[in-house]
């Protein structure tokens, strides 16, 4: 196990952000019961900057914890229900002609918010897709040759069905990699299952709980967050495995390999931690990598190939001692 590092300067940092972690954590679990370890995950990806795919069946709560975590975030909140007719110019915006001033004024569109629910992403077209790819990159869109920032912070949430259902389409790989993690809700356990057979009302999305400026602090404070030598090594380890691994017929990007380096601080963050662990690689592994790979095994890349030959790779290559 890594011995603490030295100085109190991170540690200091996440002692003041503690109190607004603890708000969001329980405004968010107050929502989706039973699911605090996905839940966990989520405001890592928060933390971290990182945008977040939720893929699992309908029904198990992709929706509710995406709102959620928008209803506990201040700011401005937007939701796009994607359908197969839906353009990149609902998403973006327009120029729009004022016939009495005989001059164009730009439209903003729902990519304009601090947090972005994406519903049913991959009911869409690959085209209007890929009117997310510069927010999703770079916080900016492009509309008639003009940039226009988005707002800080900048989130988009993602819900998708697997995908032999009907009426989906495939993400484009460049689309999966600006996605920080791809999570599953999963099914709740037996006691919580009867909890909400008993109690069958919809639990209301929290009021904020947090500023945006609060979020942006605690992204700063997990950017301070301290990743020893030790892990940096473990991480590697398992990123180049992806590259050299006979069930990998793609391996993970450093890109990629960055993702989960940012993802590990705020994972240690939110476990009240101002110094990463190998544990919090090994934990964020499947979620970080797992869509970014093209594997051999399962189903393939874009449902659970990729998770399960990341799992594997993870439970041969030890973390450090």
């Amino acid at each position: 196990m890594t011995s603490t590092p030295e100085g109190d300067g991170p540690l200091r940092l996440v002692g003041s952000a503690a109190e607004a972690l603890v708000r969001m954590r329980s405004a968010v679990q107050g929502t989706l019961r039973g699911k605090d370890d996905v839940v966990d995950l989520a405001l890592t990806a928060v933390l971290a900057g990182g945008h977040l795919l939720l893929q699992d069946v309908p029904g198990v709560g992709k929706t509710t914890l995406a709102a959620a975590l928008a209803g506990a975030v201040g700011g401005s909140f937007s939701r796009v229900q994607f359908t197969s007719d839906l353009l990149p110019a609902d998403l973006t915006g327009v120029n729009v002609l004022d016939p009495q001033a005989g001059t164009f004024s730009f439209r903003h569109g729902p990519l304009f918010a601090n947090v972005v629910l994406a519903d049913e992403i991959n009911r869409t077209t690959p085209k209007t897709q890929s009117a997310l790819f510069e927010a999703m990159g770079e916080h900016q869109v492009s509309v008639d040759g003009e940039t226009r920032a988005l707002p800080r912070p900048f989130l988009v949430v993602a819900t998708q069905n697997p995908f032999d259902a009907h009426g989906t389409f495939h993400l484009p790989d460049s689309q999966l990699d600006r996605f920080l993690m791809r999570l599953s809700v999963g099914y709740p356990d037996r006691a919580t299952e009867r909890e909400i057979l008993r109690d069958p009302a919809e639990r209301r999305v929290p009021e904020a709980v947090v500023s945006t400026d609060d979020v942006l602090k605690l992204m700063e404070v997990a950017a301070a967050v301290e990743v020893p030598e030790l892990v940096e090594e473990y991480l590697l380890d398992l990123v180049r495995g992806t590259r050299s691994d006979a069930r990998f017929v793609r391996g993970v990007s450093t890109r990629g390999a960055q993702a989960l380096h940012r993802a590990a601080r705020a994972h240690a963050m939110v476990k009240g931690r101002a110094y990463a662990v190998p544990e919090d690689v090994r934990d964020l592994a499947v979620p970080v990598l797992a869509h970014r790979v093209l594997s051999r095994v399962g189903h393939g890349p874009n449902q659970d190939g990729g998770e399960v030959a990341v799992q594997q790779l993870v439970d041969e290559v030890g973390p450090p001692l």
